[in-house]
C-alpha cells in the first residue's frame, strides 16, 4: 500500500468526546472512525489488524476441531422465548425492531439459542457427536456504558464457539482444550504475559467458569492474581471455599485492574433441554446434548493491545497483528531517492513482505511522527544519506536508535 493512495489521514488530536486511550490513538492513526458512542467503523488499516487477530483465533479454533460457520444477526424471538431470554427483564441489552410485515425481531447479543436450534437438524444419534462449531459474527448490545472505545461497544465483532458432547466427561475434556487454545491466542497476539485464567462463578451447571483477564490500568474489572501460579480469582468467587479449592491464601493474592478478553462456560443442558436438542445413545435412550460456549472479542482484543502496549508516541503493534510488517519511508524528493524507494517497495511485494510505503512529499519530522503513531513494527528509511552509504536505515518501533544495514542483511532479519 502506498500512502499517497491510502485515503485515511492521521490526526494530531482525537475527538474531544473520546475518553479511552485505545479509541483516541486508533482514530488519530486512521484505523477507525467513530460513528456514535460505542459504534466504530474499521477503516483499511484497522480492518487489516482485525483480520490478522481473527486469523490467529481461526487457526487455534481449527486446531481443536472447530468448524467455522456464520449464524444470522437477525433473531427469531420464538427460539429465545423458549429459554425465557427474549424478555428485557431477563436480558436488558436487546436491540429489537418491528417488521413492516408484522412481528418483532432482535439483533443478536449472543447465539446460544440459534445455534442450538440449528443443531437439532444435524444431531440425533451418539454417532453425530461431538460437534464443535464457531463463528465470527457482529453482536449488538444496548450497553448503558460505552466509554471504553472498541473494548466495550454496542456493535462489535465476537468469535463464539459452541461445543456439543454426549456427556459431562466429553465437555470437561474439550473445555480444557479450549482453555489451552485461548492461552495460545493471547500469547500470539502479544498480551499473554499479563493475561490470567481467572476463576469465576459457574452458575447452576459447574462450580467455576473462567474468564481470561489482561492486567491493564484501563480495565474495568478487579481481579486477584496469584503470580507464582499464573491464575487469578474474580471478586464474586473470592471466598474461603474457592481459595481452598485452588490451594492458595488471600495473602498470596494481589489486586489488579484488568480487561476481560475472553471467557469459557460449561452450559450443560441449559439450552439443549428447552430447545429439544436430544440424541439417542447406544442403548436407544434419549438424552440431552451437553454444551459449552467459548467467547473472544477480536475487536476488544485489538483495543486491549493498544491500551497495553502503546507508548507516548503512539501505537506499538506486535508483529503478528500489525497491519503491515514494514513501514518504508523515503526522505527527500530527489529522483534517485524515489527510484530507490520504488525499487525496494517492488522487491518487498515480490518477496511477499507486506509493506506500507510512505511516498508522500512531507517533511521528515511529519513522516516519522506518523510512523510512530501508526505503530508498524519495523521502519526502513531510504534517503540521500543512506544511498551514499549503500545502506538502509532500519529501526524497530520500540528501539531508541536506528541501525544501518545493507539490503541483504535486512532481508535476512525478515
Amino acid at each position: 500500500m502506498r500512502q499517497t493512495k491510502l485515503f485515511t489521514k492521521t490526526r494530531k488530536e482525537a475527538p474531544a468526546d473520546e475518553v479511552s486511550k485505545n479509541a483516541q490513538l486508533l482514530i488519530r492513526a486512521g484505523y477507525i472512525s467513530k460513528e456514535m458512542a460505542g459504534v466504530y467503523t474499521f477503516l483499511p488499516l484497522g480492518l487489516r489488524v482485525l483480520k490478522n487477530i481473527e486469523q490467529i483465533i481461526r487457526e487455534e479454533m481449527n486446531a481443536i476441531d472447530g468448524q467455522e460457520m456464520i449464524l444470522t444477526a437477525l433473531q427469531d424471538k420464538e427460539v429465545w422465548e423458549k429459554t425465557g431470554r427474549f424478555s428485557d427483564d431477563v436480558m436488558d441489552v436487546w436491540f429489537k425492531t418491528e417488521l413492516n410485515a408484522g412481528g418483532v425481531v432482535g439483533l443478536a447479543p449472543t447465539h446460544e439459542e440459534p445455534i442450538t436450534r440449528v443443531m437439532t437438524n444435524h444431531i440425533s444419534s451418539y454417532k453425530d457427536l461431538p460437534v464443535y462449531a464457531y463463528q465470527f459474527q457482529t453482536k449488538f448490545r444496548n450497553e448503558v456504558r460505552a466509554k471504553s472505545g472498541i473494548m466495550r461497544g454496542r456493535e462489535f465483532l465476537m468469535k463464539d464457539l459452541y461445543s456439543f458432547d454426549a456427556d459431562q466427561a466429553g465437555l470437561d475434556a474439550y473445555y480444557e482444550k479450549a482453555s489451552d487454545a485461548y492461552k495460545k491466542i493471547f500469547d500470539r497476539t502479544g498480551v499473554g504475559h499479563v493475561t490470567y485464567k481467572t476463576f469465576a462463578s459457574g452458575g447452576a451447571f459447574s462450580k467455576y467458569s473462567h474468564e481470561f483477564q489482561t492486567v491493564c490500568e484501563a480495565g474495568e474489572d478487579l481481579i486477584y492474581v496469584h503470580e507464582a501460579k499464573g491464575v487469578a480469582v474474580n471478586k464474586e468467587v473470592l471466598t474461603d471455599e474457592a481459595l481452598q479449592d485452588l490451594g492458595i491464601t488471600r495473602e498470596e493474592l494481589v489486586e489488579k485492574k484488568s480487561i476481560e478478553v475472553g471467557n469459557i462456560f460449561k452450559l450443560g443442558t441449559k439450552f439443549s433441554e428447552p430447545l429439544g436438542l436430544m440424541y439417542t445413545d447406544e442403548e436407544g435412550n434419549s438424552k440431552s446434548v451437553v454444551m459449552g460456549c467459548y467467547g473472544i472479542g477480536p475487536s476488544r482484543l485489538m483495543g486491549t493491545i493498544v491500551e497495553l502496549l502503546s507508548d507516548e508516541k503512539g501505537i506499538v503493534w506486535p508483529e503478528a497483528v500489525a497491519p503491515f510488517r514494514v513501514h518504508l519511508v523515503i526522505l527527500g524528493n530527489s529522483p534517485e531517492v524515489r527510484v530507490a524507494g520504488d525499487l525496494f517497495y517492488e522487491k518487498m511485494k515480490t518477496l511477499g513482505v507486506e509493506t506500507l510505503y510512505d511516498d508522500r512529499e512531507l517533511r521528515p519530522g511529519e513522516k516519522f511522527a506518523d510512523s510512530d503513531l501508526i505503530g508498524i513494527p519495523t521502519r526502513v528509511v531510504i534517503s540521500e544519506k543512506t544511498l551514499q552509504a549503500g545502506k538502509l536505515e532500519v529501526k524497530k518501533r520500540t528501539a531508541t536508535e536506528a541501525q544501518m544495514m545493507d539490503e541483504e542483511e535486512f532481508l535476512r532479519t525478515l
